[in-house]
């Protein structure tokens, strides 16, 4: 998913959604009703510079999907920062869009709710089969064994974006390979006001998304083999404490990114102020905010060898957006035709090329548009290394409780307090604490 910001109250609320069970109407195996076929509503997450960004590239898709086919597409563009509390919400007063975005590591905890369509092989079959979609990106649309709770829509990955002229002047000759490299690249670049990298520190699943990766590193995961919450093993502590001391001890990153949870760390990277970024498919942002492609490279995000790969050489988490549909819908075809519209090959080219994400449909893929060299970088880290999160139902409130935690980790590193191995480890007992029991 693309920088989520859930609230902290997120973790209470899938409670109460998960104890709901598919309340707010729509039948047990998955039917809506078509009262109201000539509309419908499409919650879009902001995937661009701003939301006004958002409307201006897909305004007009809705406006050539309602040519088609007769269907008004009602569009509101959602912060990330609101996005999963209002899913919530909508969960379990049944008051929601038709059709919504919800970023993919969030499908098997929505799945869980009950709330939302399934897509078993007949309904894939009405938008064109499953096989139309590459393998990573269906493997996070809901839990093993389970029909998907949602579609792949956009696919994305991590990786390291550079600035040339930076690194340059640093004498820096290559984008580090390794995180010795990388924390010696920005020791280079932190000087005269500037900085190696920013960070987005008070987003707590952007913590989330690089503090799996680390512990995958590590050899380690957040959870047991059998779904258990498992946060404060050996190998997850050295992974938090790895992440946060790029603030707390290398002092690659200025302390203000403690409270960055807005796409500044993006700003800052298109505005000169920090040599480096680590995002996912971040070109069309930073081209928003006038930054040109000449002006930085991109490399895959370092690993502890310098290496790439499967195992301890994981790189980047699955990262997408996938479009759910609610099983309460009161126009059930027109979200199931809205969903083949904005997966069909054409679309999908549109569609990834403005937000600069990869499509999932193996066809649009394929196309040369998509065959850049910063494309290259996320296609490969998509197909060899890159994990998805866990697909468990307690996964958002996972997101919430060691995000949060990690947040405050960088708050201490901020605030000049000591971030130590015993520090790390109480603040993800701490987190783990906050989940719920079985």
């Amino acid at each position: 998913m693309r920088s989520i910001r859930a609230a902290a109250t997120g973790a209470v609320m899938l409670s109460l959604a998960l104890a709901a069970s598919a309340c707010g109407g729509g039948s047990s195996t998955g039917g809506g009703s078509n009262d109201s076929p000539k509309e419908l509503t499409y919650w879009a997450s902001n995937q661009g510079a701003s939301i006004e960004v958002d409307k201006k590239v897909l305004q007009p898709e809705l406006d050539k999907f309602e040519k088609q086919t007769g269907i008004k597409v009602k569009l509101e563009v959602v912060p990330w920062s609101d996005l999963l509390n209002r899913i919530l919400t909508a969960t379990t007063s049944g008051q929601g869009p038709d059709v919504l975005n919800i970023g993919n590591t969030w499908s098997a905890s929505l799945q869980a709710t009950g709330g939302l369509l399934p897509w078993d092989d007949a309904q894939f079959e009405k938008i064109g089969g499953k096989d139309r979609f590459v393998d990573s990106a269906l493997g996070s649309t809901g839990a093993e064994g389970q029909p998907p709770a949602a579609v792949p829509l956009y696919s994305m990955a991590y990786a390291l974006y550079y600035n040339k002229q930076m690194f340059a002047d640093a004498g820096i000759d290559a984008p580090p390979a390794t995180w010795d490299e990388f924390v010696t690249a920005g020791k280079k670049l932190s000087q005269d006001g500037k900085w190696g990298i920013a960070m987005e520190g008070s987003n707590p699943s952007e913590n989330i998304h690089h503090a799996y990766v680390f512990a995958k590193q590590h050899g380690a995961d957040f959870f047991t083999a059998d779904g258990k919450p498992d946060f404060a093993n050996d190998g997850a502590v050295a992974a938090v404490k790895q992440y946060v001391d790029l603030m707390a001890k290398d002092k690659v990153i200025a302390p203000g990114n403690a409270e960055y949870a807005q796409n500044q760390s993006v700003s800052d990277f298109a505005k000169g102020r920090t040599g480096m970024l680590l995002w996912q498919s971040a070109s069309a942002n930073l081209k928003s905010q006038g930054m040109s492609e000449d002006a930085y490279g991109i490399a895959p995000v370092p690993v502890q060898s310098g290496a790439p790969g499967p195992g301890k050489q994981v790189n980047s988490m699955v990262a997408g957006i996938n479009l759910a549909v609610f099983k309460n819908t009161d126009n059930l075809d027109g979200a199931t035709e809205f969903v083949k519209f904005m997966t069909s090959d054409a679309e999908q080219k549109i569609l990834n090329t403005a937000y600069s994400s990869i499509p999932p449909v193996e066809a649009a893929q394929a196309d040369p548009a998509f065959n850049t060299p910063a494309n290259a970088v996320l296609k490969d880290t998509l197909a060899k290394s890159a994990v998805a999160l866990p697909q468990v139902p307690d996964e958002s409130q996972f997101e919430t409780a060691v995000g949060t935690a990690v947040k405050d980790l960088f708050a201490d590193a901020a605030a000049g307090r000591p971030v130590t191995t015993d520090s790390v480890k109480a603040a993800l007992t701490k987190a783990q604490q906050q989940m719920p029991t079985k």
